[in-house]
């Protein structure tokens, strides 16, 4: 059994899989309340889906981009778990899981993440061997600045307001994921992480380092 925690943003989920199926999956947007919100959902989640922490042998989580606060919340849980409990851990880039959920298509994809003072964090995808590849590394801009630089058909998934929305939608060349594409869903995270638990590519859970965004707009760890 692998419990997937991904606190990256206002946005937070959580998971429990066991490689055939998603035993559980649960979301819902805080008003910045992970710490106190956090553990108990998941011990929510546990006792409804019958399952014990003892049951529990891989943790995955979201390591962003993201905002500090929410992301050292998950992280936290999930280290403190790993190392009381000698489990493997994978850390998956937060986009990803966006990228992951999305259908296959010719045209490159764009995930994007709220990252504040009207930015949006992004990263560029390119499907590849029957799954999404990440392009270069992840970066912050205006939507409009985001918007500028793609000239050709391009689809766009993620973290986005009404406003914004709205705006992508005027420009012909892009294709809007719906809605319901755009959740960041833990159930993905999870079958990522599962995917790479069975590939022997297990992180050191106290080595496992955040990724935040730099206000200006620069990825740092």
């Amino acid at each position: 059994m692998l419990l997937a925690i991904d606190t990256s943003t206002s946005q937070v989920g959580l998971a429990l899989y066991d490689g055939d199926q998603v035993l559980g999956e649960m979301t819902w947007t805080t008003k910045q309340h992970h710490t106190t919100e956090l553990s108990p959902a998941l011990s929510g989640l546990l006792k409804r889906c019958g399952v014990t922490m003892s049951m529990v042998h891989a943790l995955g989580v979201a390591i962003g981009p993201g905002s500090f606060t929410s992301l050292r919340v998950g992280l936290s849980l999930v280290k403190g778990i790993a190392l009381a409990r000698n489990l493997p851990v994978m850390g998956i880039t937060t986009l990803d899981v966006i990228a992951a959920a999305q259908p296959l298509s010719k045209h490159p994809l764009v995930a994007v993440l709220q990252a504040g003072r009207t930015r949006v964090a992004f990263g560029v995808y390119k499907s590849d061997k029957k799954e999404w590849q990440a392009e270069g590394p992840v970066r912050s801009g205006t939507l409009d600045e985001l918007l500028a630089e793609f000239e050709s058909p391009t689809v766009i998934a993620g973290e986005l307001t009404s406003e914004e929305r709205k705006k992508i939608s005027k420009v012909k060349k892009l294709q809007l994921a719906s809605p319901a594409l755009c959740i960041r869903r833990p159930a993905v995270l999870a079958e990522l992480a599962w995917n790479r638990w069975q590939n022997d590519q297990v992180d050191d859970a106290a080595a496992l380092a955040p990724i935040y965004l730099h206000v200006a707009g620069t990825p740092i760890q």
